[in-house]
């Protein structure tokens, strides 16, 4: 049973380092995709000095279709996709979202931070479904259509695809990891900006009447 961990990134230079060298010393996983989205920093030439692979995307196309590219370049059985600006990352997170899909309890887990940052873990706790860190089996992404549409819900496909089918889920905690905010990446006023848009994206895939099957 291969692994493919996918990690997305969109201007992460300061982080992609650390997240992309703690997966790839992971025992657990046999390839390391690092998908650049349109990034404009050395989000590229970082990734690229830790020898995993990198792929460029030439313009922003949104965090859906940079984890597609991901699962594209990949022949996984089973694919983790962890966020590139993740703080205090460490092999047993690892360990938790992937050991409950290799023995098949689950089809998928997602990964709730909790005891990092106040912020973030409130979240997350209001909104598990936004989680960027998850195992899932290959055969259910394959299953999802337009995932490479969805910008900033992403994460709320994958749920709704899940809950609709009733595939096993398992919520795994992550004690003391967090990721930087969208606040501190840009400054207050295009953060909060950026956030809002988010929460835009995910409204409108709450509020569509259409099912994914």
């Amino acid at each position: 049973m291969k692994i493919t961990a996918v990690i997305p990134a969109y201007n992460e230079e300061k982080t992609i380092k650390e997240v992309a060298s703690i997966v790839k010393g992971h025992r657990l996983v046999d390839e390391v995709i690092v998908v650049s989205d349109g990034s404009t920093d050395n989000t590229v030439k970082v990734a690229t000095t830790v020898g995993v692979k990198v792929i460029d995307l030439a313009t922003n196309k949104g965090k859906g279709a940079a984890m597609k590219a991901g699962v594209e370049q990949s022949q996984a059985d089973i694919i983790l996709f962890l966020d590139a600006d993740l703080l205090g990352l460490k092999k047993e997170h690892i360990d938790r979202l992937l050991i409950p899909v290799i023995t098949e309890d689950v089809e998928t887990t997602i990964g709730i931070f909790a005891e990092g940052r106040m912020f973030t873990d409130l979240a997350q706790k209001i909104a598990p479904f936004l989680s960027g860190q998850r195992a899932v089996k290959r055969s259910i992404l394959n299953n999802i259509p337009d995932l490479d549409m969805t910008r900033f819900g992403v994460e709320m496909a994958l749920t709704q695809y899940i809950k609709v089918n009733n595939i096993k889920l398992r919520e795994v905690v992550l004690e003391d990891l967090s990721h930087v905010m969208k606040e501190e990446k840009r400054g207050f006023i295009k953060g909060f900006m950026s956030r809002l848009k988010m929460y835009w994206e995910i409204l409108k895939n709450l509020s569509s009447t259409r099912k994914i099957r």
